[in-house]
């Protein structure tokens, strides 16, 4: 596997130029909302949660069309971004190279995006959609409601989550790798707001960005944890308690710690790479050893085109006829993923951008919007696939008698069905720790990179403090708040902050618009005058040809 190191004169001369030092204005104020927010969860836990839930009501219900509307639009956006001339813009000078193969780059970009969330919902948000239907197909046949589940699943995973990822990583990488900018997010609004970006709007922007960063990676350590922990229980291991999730936290931080001090060349790209060969093996033995391997295989195509005959529908539905329930279920999984995805889009963009050196912008689109898209509905159609016959055409076992799902035992309660199960979930928990170890140990490497200005090379002291207080943050939330309430709460938190974040999106998108059409126009207009000049020499060659005859 080959690898490029960047040059010295791309990200590093940013560096020289701009004389990266902690950024005062960005550090504090977002060190310091973030203990805020920990300290208010510790004295007033119950409180603070009801607070929290109450703005997350008024958002999704009141923002939630616009939230499915923006969503879409950037699908429509990447899709423009790539065509024409605009594509062919290197992310970097015109002859640069990639900095990462193809496989590691997908590899890290993968792990980094949304490896964690996939080993957590990749049996139990199938299931959760066939046992509490969408309102739109309740009452519907059980095929027509298992498809359903597989299309809302696709949906909330597929082409809308990765393209909030390309608006972010694509203006960012842009700036970094073509303008010769810091590593950080205010450069990539640059072509609009200009001088601005040196100032306070700059550190707003920042601050907004670390703040998501640190409470949506948090609560990915509790989604992880809880998953981790309910398998240990199942498995007869240890008893799933509170106690035992901020064990495990500890330990999963230690891990990310040691990661992030190696760096993003050591561990963080080892990790991901092992991890994305651990999920193949998994994902290869369920197909095979399971019971439905011909039912998955069929599902999985059936699905692929179910989703694109229905995307236009699925991308634009709001549930407006459907009352309090469809307000209710909407905002429980369509517009929280889209929060979600937002919230998590200033790590993952940055994190992209940082890997992105000597891709052009069509390369760039294609490999962040498709590939990953596809090997996500694979996952869906082969994990949660055989949970679905499994409940269709096997014993039914994965909804209890109440009709609801266990979502942090679902992956568990699947993997049962195989042979070797004790191993396989062996496997699982390995995947899902390591993925936790990925998540973590980038975010702070991003978050460290933004809070310095943009420095590609922050001090260990700084990553080492980001790494260990995500750990934290998640440990103390649900140890004074409870497992369930405190999860919830740094949900709430990472969805919140998308709110004003999606505002700075639409900026992105303009300025990354504005930025590429010029070097169209600027292309065009070099080419042309290339064209004249050839003319003319064509033209003085043969007026010689004739005075000479």
């Amino acid at each position: 596997m080959t690898t490029h190191s960047p040059p010295p004169s791309s990200v590093d001369a940013a560096e020289v130029r701009y004389r990266i030092k902690p950024k005062a204005g960005v550090f504090y104020p977002a060190l310091g909302l973030i203990l805020l927010f920990v300290v208010l969860a510790i004295a007033m836990p119950e409180q603070f949660a009801r607070f929290v839930e109450s703005g997350n009501t008024a958002v999704v219900n009141g923002l939630g069309w616009y939230y499915v509307l923006l969503t879409t639009a950037f699908v429509a956006f990447s899709v423009w971004i790539a065509i024409g001339r605009r594509g062919d813009v290197v992310l970097g000078k015109d002859d640069a190279t990639p900095a990462y193969s193809m496989r590691t780059w997908f590899a890290m970009l993968f792990a980094a995006g949304m490896g964690i969330g996939l080993v957590f919902w990749g049996v139990a948000e199938p299931l959760s959609h066939m046992a509490s239907p969408p309102p739109d197909v309740a009452g519907g046949t059980g095929e027509a409601i298992a498809q359903a589940a597989m299309n809302r699943t696709f949906l909330h995973w597929g082409l809308h989550a990765w393209a909030i990822y390309v608006v972010v990583g694509l203006a960012i990488a842009y700036a970094v790798h073509r303008r010769g900018r810091p590593v950080s997010i205010r450069w990539a609004l640059e072509p609009v707001l200009g001088d601005k970006v040196h100032g306070w709007l700059g550190n707003v922007v920042d601050v907004i960005a670390i703040v998501g960063t640190i409470f949506g990676v948090a609560t990915s350590l509790g989604f992880g944890v809880a998953q981790v922990a309910g398998g240990l229980e199942f498995l007869g291991i240890a008893e799933d308690t509170t106690p035992l999730q901020v064990g495990l936290i500890a330990g999963v931080t230690a891990l990310a710690t040691l990661s992030v001090v190696t760096g993003l060349d050591k561990g963080i790209k080892w990790l991901s790479n092992f991890n994305m060969g651990l999920a193949a093996v998994l994902l290869v033995v369920v197909l095979i050893a399971g019971p439905a391997t011909l039912f998955v295989l069929r599902e999985f195509v059936q699905s692929l085109g179910s989703y694109l005959q229905n995307f236009i529908g699925l991308s634009f539905k709001t549930l407006p006829f459907h009352g309090a329930s469809g307000e209710t279920w909407l905002g429980g999984w369509t517009t929280y993923y889209w929060g979600w995805w937002m919230s998590w889009s200033p790590f993952v963009g940055v994190f992209i951008a940082r890997i992105s050196r000597g891709r052009t912008v069509r390369e760039f689109v294609a490999g962040v919007l498709l590939v990953p898209t596809l090997v996500t509905f694979l996952w869906f159609s082969i994990m949660g696939g055989t949970a679905l016959w499994e409940q269709q055409f096997g014993g039914g076992s994965l909804i209890d008698a109440e009709g609801g799902v266990d979502q942090n035992i679902a992956l568990f309660q699947m993997l049962e069905l195989l042979p070797g199960s004790a191993v396989l979930a062996g496997v699982a928990m390995i995947l899902v720790i390591v993925f936790f170890v990925t998540s973590s140990d980038s975010g702070s490497f991003v978050i460290d990179m933004i809070s310095h200005g943009g420095s590609a090379t922050p001090p260990v002291w700084s990553r080492v403090m980001w790494s260990i207080l995500e750990g934290a943050i998640a440990a103390v939330v649900l140890w004074a708040a409870g497992d369930s309430l405190g999860l919830r709460a740094l949900q709430v938190l990472a969805i919140l902050v998308a709110a004003p974040w999606s505002v700075v999106m639409v900026v992105m998108c303009v300025s990354t618009a504005r930025a590429l059409n010029s070097e169209s126009r600027r292309t065009a207009r070099l080419e042309k005058a290339a064209l004249r000049r050839e003319l003319a020499e064509d033209l003085r060659e043969d007026n010689d040809e004739v005075a000479v005859a």
